[in-house]
């Protein structure tokens, strides 16, 4: 196999992609890293968007109330006054 077919069948194989950022948030990311056990841009970005997206998920899943649940919460709130 030629070197060029191994390199685009390794290519398909990988399992990142690339983004895009601007300039300067590249840089401001890189200096904040210096000095940290981060080693790349990329390292901190993928850690910064798993640590968002897991407080995300975490939220979501502290607002579900199920039908039950809401239906006390209006019943306690129609006590209060709240509801008609």
């Amino acid at each position: 196999m030629s070197e060029e077919k191994k390199g685009k069948a390794k290519k398909k194989k990988s399992k990142h992609t690339t983004i895009s950022i601007p300039t300067p948030l590249y840089k401001k990311i890189k200096k904040r890293i210096e000095g940290t056990g981060f080693t790349s841009v990329s390292d901190y970005v993928t850690y910064v968007l798993r640590e968002v997206l897991a407080s995300l998920e975490e939220e979501e899943k502290e607002e579900v109330f199920s039908e039950e649940e809401e239906e006390k919460v209006k019943e306690r709130l129609r006590a209060l006054g709240y509801l008609d």
